[in-house]
C-alpha cells in the first residue's frame, strides 16, 4: 500500500476522508512489518490488541471524531510502560507486565492511535547502536550491514522501512536525533518537561525526555502534539518562519571533532540552503566552552547507576552496562547536587547568545554510523570512548534541556543518509517545526525509500 510511505499525518488525513479504513491500514502495516522485521529486527513484540484498537478508532471516525492520530498505526519504543506488557529496555524481563500505561502512552490511546508494537533499544538505552545480547542487532534499512543508531533504533528503522509513519522515541544524549540522522527520517527531541514522564519523575537526572520520530516533520509533530497535549504543533509545520538568525556552530565542549568530508560538506550545504530560504547564517561559537561535558558525564553515569540499582535483577544487565553503573555509583550525592546546580550558570551564559541568534545549526554524526557487530562483546572502556567521538555534537542539548530537531539533508557515497541538527532555546518546538517544515518543502526527503 502506497499510503504506508506517506507518513502518519497523511494517513490520518486519508482516514478522515474515508479513502482508507483503520483496519485496512493496519492490515497493510502488519503485512509490511512481517515482511521486513525478520531482516531488520526492529520490533520486540507486535500487539494482538491492535486489531481491536483499529476497529474502535474506525467507529470514532465514522462518528465524525477527529484527532491528529485517530486510527493511525504507531510504534512505541520499549522504554515506557504499556499496559499488559513489560518494559524491556533491551534486556530480559525485570518487572511484571505493567498494570497501567505511562502518561504518554495513555494520551496516545485516548487520541485513538493504534499501538502496533514495541521497538527495540540497546541495553538500558545506553548506546548509539541498537544491539543487545538478548534480542540481537537491529539493522538499518538503507544498508543492513550498518546500525540504525540508538537508542531509538527500533523506531527509526521501522519508520524508515515504511512499516509505520511515526513512533515514540526518547533522548538522553542524542537517542532521538542519532537514529533519525542515521536512517533519513525526522526526529524531534522535546524541551525538558514538555512530555510527561509519569510514572517516572525524571530520567538520568534530567538528561532524558520523550520525543518522536516520523517520516516527515508533520508526522513527528503529530505524535508530540498528542503526547504533550499541546495544540498547534502540527499547524506550525505548514507556517514558514520569518527570516531567522541561524548560528552555524562547528565546535563541541570537547573541541571540533574530526569529521568525514561528506558529512562536513552536508552541513555546509544545509547552511547555504537556509540562506537561500532567506535566513541569515553566521559561523560562531557558543559561550559554553567545555562546561557541558562534566555536566553530562556526571548525570549520565550516575543516572545509569541509579537505573541499574533500581532493578530487581541487576545481574541480568550486560557486563559493560554493569561496569558503567559501577563507575556511576562512585559519584557522591553532593557531587551530583553540585553539578545539577551548575546548570543554571549554563543557561545564564546562553541568555546572551539567544538574544543574538534564533536557532543553532550543527552536524549530527561526524561520520557514517557503525557497522553491525563493531562493538559486540566489547567492554565499557573499549566502547564508550570511540562511539563518543562520532556523536559528540548531541549531548550538550540534553544538559540544557533544549529542544532539537534532526533533519535529513543528504546521502553519502554509500547511499546512507546524513542528517543535521537544528537547536532552539527552551520551548521553541514550534519554531523548530516551522523551520524544519520550510526546509522539507524546499528539499523533500520522504520520497526516498530504502531498497529493503
Amino acid at each position: 500500500m502506497e499510503l504506508l510511505w506517506a507518513g502518519a499525518y497523511e494517513q490520518a488525513r486519508a482516514l478522515r476522508e474515508g479513502s482508507v479504513r483503520a483496519p485496512e491500514l493496519l492490515d497493510a502495516v502488519l503485512e509490511r512489518l512481517h515482511a521486513v522485521n525478520p531482516v531488520l529486527n526492529a520490533f520486540r513484540r507486535v500487539y494482538d490488541s491492535a486489531r481491536e484498537a483499529a476497529e474502535a478508532a474506525q467507529a470514532r471516525i465514522d462518528a465524525g471524531e477527529s484527532t491528529p492520530l485517530l486510527g493511525v498505526p504507531i510504534a512505541v519504543k520499549d522504554d515506557i510502560d504499556v499496559e499488559g506488557d513489560f518494559t524491556a529496555m533491551g534486556g530480559p524481563r525485570q518487572w511484571p507486565d505493567a498494570t497501567a500505561d505511562s502518561a504518554a502512552v495513555a494520551r496516545l490511546r485516548a487520541a485513538g492511535a493504534v499501538l502496533v508494537g514495541r521497538t527495540l533499544t540497546p541495553d538500558r538505552c545506553l548506546w548509539p547502536f541498537t544491539e543487545t545480547m538478548t534480542y540481537g542487532a537491529t539493522r538499518n534499512p538503507w544498508n543492513t550491514d550498518y546500525t540504525p543508531g540508538g537508542s531509538s533504533g527500533g523506531t527509526a528503522a521501522a519508520v524508515a522501512a515504511g512499516v509505520v509513519g511515526a513512533g515514540t522515541a526518547s533522548d538522553g544524549g542524542g537517542s532521538v536525533r542519532m537514529p533519525a540522522c542515521a536512517t533519513g527520517v525526522f526526529g524531534l527531541k522535546t524541551s525538558r518537561g514538555m512530555v510527561p514522564l509519569a510514572p517516572s519523575r525524571e530520567l538520568w537526572h534530567g538528561l532524558s525526555g520523550l520525543g518522536a520520530i516520523g517520516r516527515g516533520v508533520a508526522d513527528a509533530a503529530a505524535v508530540v502534539e498528542v503526547m504533550a497535549a499541546q495544540d498547534g504543533l502540527v499547524g506550525a509545520v505548514a507556517a514558514p518562519p520569518q527570516p531567522l538568525r541561524v548560528a552555524l556552530v562547528w565546535g563541541t565542549p570537547v573541541g571540533r571533532p574530526p569529521m568525514s568530508e561528506e558529512y562536513r560538506r552536508a552541513v555546509a550545504d544545509t547552511a547555504d540552503r537556509l540562506r537561500d530560504l532567506g535566513h541569515r547564517v553566521t559561523e560562531t561559537s557558543t559561550p559554553l566552552g567545555a562546561r557541558p561535558s562534566p555536566q553530562f558525564m556526571t548525570r549520565y553515569l550516575r543516572g545509569i547507576a541509579d537505573d541499574v540499582a533500581s532493578l530487581p535483577h541487576p545481574e541480568l544487565v550486560e557486563p559493560r552496562t554493569r561496569r558503567i553503573a559501577a563507575l556511576g555509583a562512585r559519584i557522591p550525592d553532593r557531587v551530583l547536587a553540585r553539578v545539577r546546580a551548575a546548570e543554571a550558570g549554563l543557561h545564564e551564559r546562553m541568555a546572551g547568545f539567544w538574544a543574538d541568534h534564533d536557532v543553532i545549526l550543527q552536524p549530527g554524526w561526524t561520520r557514517r554510523p557503525t557497522r553491525i557487530g563493531r562493538y559486540h562483546g566489547s567492554g565499557a572502556s573499549t566502547t564508550l570512548p570511540p562511539v563518543a567521538v562520532h556523536v559528540s555534537y548531541f549531548p550538550t542539548w540534553n544538559v540544557l534541556g533544549y529542544p532539537a530537531a534532526a533533519v535529513p539533508v543528504a546521502v553519502d557515497s554509500a547511499r546512507m543518509p546524513i542528517g543535521v541538527q537544528l537547536i532552539g532555546p527552551a520551548d521553541s518546538e514550534r519554531l523548530l517545526l516551522s523551520l524544519s517544515g520550510q526546509y522539507e518543502r524546499a528539499h523533500p526527503w520522504t520520497d526516498r525509500r530504502p531498497g529493503l
